[in-house]
């Protein structure tokens, strides 16, 4: 942890800028309730933090903790949010998302293969992952991972979702992505390996079948999140180009003046 970083964190809770990603809705009651701004406000809100990387963090607006907060937000028991949502949205922990594949080509995600298998009051996990973003962080608790509980199913309603605490045997962090050679630690984008990872039934989200279902809940704000982010440090070269030829202009206009 960064401690200037927490230090803001401290004083954007004490202003309220907490959670802002999360819009007014019928999931909310009053233990899990975000800051009442709707998709629309945040967004302008989201363009202004996309100007530094870690600024989104500040307010407890950065992914994937927040689409890892809607989904047991919308779809959770009340255990589940008690146990990681109710840390997620104080910021004491950080999650990670366990979707795409190296094996198969996880653009189309009904390719999953990864086996979420029922074995009495458990389910057992087999399966490898990578591009686990945020996995590399000390703070990186617990992952929502996407596969496949019943390969007999109609293509969309094999996949399920289920909750997957990072301390659970059989879970091996084999190695660290880079992007364009940037490791984008201590963040992070994992591969990951599962070997009969074996977690409660009461893990899982919604109910079997239903992990498309999820996705699609989650993927609809986060897309919009990222989109506006990314504007920003877009637009940050343009702006520091646009100051250059300012402050040129201006040294031009006093050198003639004198």
């Amino acid at each position: 942890m960064i401690p200037v970083r927490e230090e803001l964190k401290k004083k954007a809770r004490a202003e309220g800028l907490w959670n802002m990603f999360l819009p007014p809705s019928s999931y909310e009651d009053d233990e899990f309730r975000g800051a009442g701004l709707s998709n629309l406000e945040y967004a302008a809100l989201a363009e202004v933090m996309g100007r530094i990387g870690w600024a989104s963090e500040v307010f407890n607006c950065s992914a994937p903790d927040t689409g890892n907060v809607e989904v047991p937000l919308r779809y959770g028991t009340k255990e589940q949010k008690r146990l990681w949502l109710r840390p997620l949205m104080a910021g004491e922990i950080r999650s990670a998302f366990l979707m795409t594949e190296p094996a198969v080509a996880s653009s189309d995600a009904t390719n999953i293969e990864t086996r979420i298998e029922r074995g009495g009051d458990h389910y057992l996990i087999n399966g490898r992952k990578w591009w686990s973003s945020g996995v590399g962080d000390p703070r990186c608790k617990i992952a929502i991972l996407m596969g496949k509980t019943d390969p007999k199913a109609a293509r969309h309603q094999q996949h399920s979702q289920i909750l997957v605490p990072l301390d659970t045997r059989g879970i091996t962090i084999e190695r660290m992505l880079s992007v364009f050679g940037y490791d984008d630690a201590p963040h992070g984008h994992a591969q990951v390996l599962l070997e009969n990872v074996r977690v409660p039934v009461s893990n899982l989200l919604l109910g079997e079948g239903r992990g498309f279902e999820i996705a699609q809940g989650r993927l609809r704000p986060g897309r919009i999140h990222h989109c506006m982010r990314t504007m920003r440090l877009a637009n940050g070269p343009d702006e520091v180009h646009c100051r250059a030829i300012a402050r040129l202009e201006i040294r031009k206009h006093a050198s003639s003046s004198n």
